[in-house]
């Protein structure tokens, strides 16, 4: 039996519209919406692209979104000061550092300056380990997503042998720490890995995340595993995921396609982790699953 296909545009939809809801009651109570402030440094198209599409996501969902657009020329030190700024102004409840940054900025000084209180990516490195301590205050946005995806489909995560292929920061390990966190028996795989495909076929959850076209074929995948494609590489005008989807879609039980899968739920994730800043930063409830 071929594998369902995640239509991860409707589970997105679900999580805007969770957090839609918690948003109004919030303003219903006589509280602010959410204030989500984005950096956009630079000329990068797909850094345009994905900052316009978070500004309409806040659009939908009800939060206050404002970009700031530092010049392309600017230095490190006038990045510090803009993220300085808006880490003191109690109207800005999250902060996103859009990257790629110019070359001449120290990229990892600007990111290390948020307020881990208002990091809405889950990149700071306060955040990172109090997830890697099993007590997360935010996470990445993709693997959240990863996730949600897992608990809509109703994939049993406690007990189960899961692997992930790819150790960034940004996806991998945060990953990998999730998937700990709720009890499953994670390996991490990456470059050196020796056996790779004999790794990965012990998985009943497989997440790939390498940024290497099709690298996951079938022969990578157990039968009825869970199949995870977080890749997101343009080939020749299309969007490719890591995972070959022709050979592993008749042996996998889950399969998330790409485009169409995790993709939309990064965004939803983003607006999910901006209401929980915001909740703790004010001190209030969060009634729904937002």
């Amino acid at each position: 039996m071929a594998a369902t296909i995640v239509d991860g545009k409707a589970i997105a939809t679900q999580v805007e519209d969770q957090v839609r809801r918690q948003i109004a009651a919030w303003r219903d109570a006589g509280h602010p919406s959410p204030g989500l402030h984005v950096v956009l440094c630079g000329d990068d198209p797909a850094s345009a692209t994905y900052v316009a599409g978070k500004a309409r996501a806040s659009e939908r969902v009800g939060i206050r979104s404002e970009v700031h657009r530092p010049p392309a020329d600017s230095s490190t030190e006038e990045l510090l000061a803009l993220v300085g700024r808006l880490g003191g102004d109690d109207e800005v409840d999250a902060i996103l550092v859009q990257v790629p940054l110019p070359p001449q900025i120290d990229s990892g000084r600007v990111l290390d300056a948020v307020a881990p209180e208002k990091d809405v990516d889950g990149f700071h490195p306060v955040n990172f380990g109090l997830l890697a301590e099993g007590r997360p205050r935010i996470a990445p946005c993709t693997p959240l997503g990863c996730m949600e995806i897992l608990r809509h489909h109703e994939v049993p995560v406690r007990g189960a042998r899961a692997v992930v292929v790819g150790r960034s920061t940004i996806v991998g390990r945060p990953m990998a720490l999730l998937l700990t966190n709720a009890d499953a028996t994670v390996t991490v795989c990456h470059s050196r890995t020796a056996d790779l495909a004999g790794v990965c076929r012990e998985a009943d959850i497989l997440v790939a995340a390498t940024g290497k076209v099709d690298m996951i074929d079938g022969s990578f995948v157990k039968p009825g595993a869970a199949v995870i494609d977080v890749g997101n590489t343009r080939v020749g005008g299309r969007v490719r995921g890591d995972v070959d989807r022709e050979s592993v879609e008749p042996i996998a039980g889950l399969l998330t396609p790409v485009p169409g899968g995790v993709g939309p739920m990064t965004i939803a994730m983003l607006m999910s982790n901006a209401v929980a800043l915001a909740a703790a930063r004010r001190g209030l409830a969060v009634t729904g699953a937002a």
